[in-house]
């Protein structure tokens, strides 16, 4: 399983989150806690707003612990929103493509989990995303085909019921399959100004995910980032955690959105 972070707030040098802390994302990499695997070394991904309409991205298949450019770019780097992400594949190829964040105009996604089964139904489930959608897609990682498959129901206007679709439409392919393994997902997803996280597992064992809020900001977390937990919560099994500039932080119950969307 992959770990990632997600911060918005007051613009921060991105090494003050993704490498100095005592169990940072770059630790994770190398040594992972609250995950299957400890080690998440087939490459990692960074995604950050600046100036520009759509995000800044760097991503490698080197791990995350040995990558001097890495360091140097979280160094220089001040943004008041990025995204971090390292990988444990699960089945796909170790190649650029398909190391996270994956971006489509200036919507950014990330995912830790996967799709049960995939290798077999790979093509049905590409055949839910739109051509316009299609001709983003540059990977083969199940992520990536979620991804796409959210902006197509609708992932600009409500992520949360946009997420239920897709989720609910991967879900009965994988019946129809008789697929016994389980889809599993925690995921972040942003437009430069909002953030939407989501946890949920059809066997109801996602991966975990959780959130702090402190003064200037928000982060979003795989696994906290020290090793003292304090302040941060956990993200509820099959929630969805919308966090909008301007607004209070909630959740919204994933679960029940996926059985509306039927």
């Amino acid at each position: 399983m992959c770990r990632f972070l997600a911060y918005r707030g007051e613009k921060v040098f991105m090494e003050e989150l993704i490498s100095a802390p005592s169990h940072s994302l770059v630790h994770q990499s190398l040594h992972a806690e609250e995950a299957k695997t400890e080690t998440n070394g087939d490459g990692f991904g960074i995604g950050w707003y600046g100036e520009r309409h759509v995000p800044g991205l760097y991503r490698e298949v080197h791990p995350a612990w040995s990558d001097e450019n890495l360091k140097s770019l979280c160094n220089q780097v001040r943004s008041s929103l990025f995204f971090a992400h390292v990988r444990a594949a699960t089945g796909t190829a170790t190649m650029r493509s398909n190391c996270h964040p994956f971006v489509h105009g200036r919507y950014m996604f990330m995912h830790n989990g996967q799709i049960g089964g995939w290798s077999k139904i790979r093509r049905q489930v590409e055949a839910l995303i739109p051509d316009v959608y299609y001709s983003s897609r540059i990977g083969t990682t199940d992520s990536e085909a979620l991804f796409l498959i959210a902006l197509a129901h609708g992932l600009e206007t409500d992520p949360v019921m946009a997420m239920a679709k897709t989720l609910a439409a991967v879900r009965d392919i994988m019946e129809e399959a008789n697929i016994q393994e389980p889809l599993r997902l925690s995921a972040a997803c942003t437009d430069g100004e909002h953030i939407y996280a989501f946890r949920w597992a059809s066997d109801d064992k996602p991966p975990t995910l959780y959130w702090q809020e402190h003064e200037g900001g928000l982060t979003v977390v795989s696994e906290p980032i020290d090793h003292t937990h304090t302040g941060w919560h956990e993200v509820p099994m099959g929630s969805a955690l919308v966090a909008r500039r301007g607004e209070k932080n909630h959740t919204r119950c994933l679960k029940e959105a996926i059985k509306a969307s039927h």
